[in-house]
């Protein structure tokens, strides 16, 4: 603040209009479709604490773990199968078939296997319970 206390009106109107300019040159430089990919949620990992028993796989524990769950869009990742299946979906719709025409944002990999003592004072293991990596798929 005190360096822009020594500048005249004239010169900080002066300043910030080339930092404006330099701002506008930089996004006329990015492409459209950077603009519209960063608009959008992409698939990626997201964390939140619970117990053992939210988890509802039929344990009681109130052990308190860091369950890691996928999150996101997958538009960006479309393929030429995605393109042509959206537009079959019409006529596909009378065999009580859901279809899905995007790829969807899941776990590519799992955590380690989780063992935990129960409220029954029972030692148990989780398998394939809390997601590692994401992607569109």
């Amino acid at each position: 603040m005190d360096m822009f206390q020594s500048f005249t009106e004239g010169e900080l109107k002066q300043v910030i209009g080339a930092l404006v300019e330099r701002k506008a040159r930089r996004d006329a430089s990015e492409s459209k479709r950077t603009k519209r990919a960063r608009k959008g949620t992409r698939c990626s990992l997201q964390n939140r604490e619970v117990t053992v028993s939210q988890l509802e796989l039929g344990y009681e524990s109130d052990e308190i773990v860091l369950f890691s769950y996928c999150s996101g869009k997958c538009s960006a990742s479309r393929r030429n199968y995605d393109i042509t299946l959206a537009s079959m979906k019409e006529g596909l719709r009378g065999r009580r078939e859901k279809v899905r025409h995007n790829p969807c944002c899941r776990p590519t990999s799992y955590e380690e296997d989780f063992a935990f003592l129960d409220n029954h004072n029972r030692y148990q293991t989780i398998k394939e319970w809390s997601a590692s990596k994401c992607g569109c798929v």
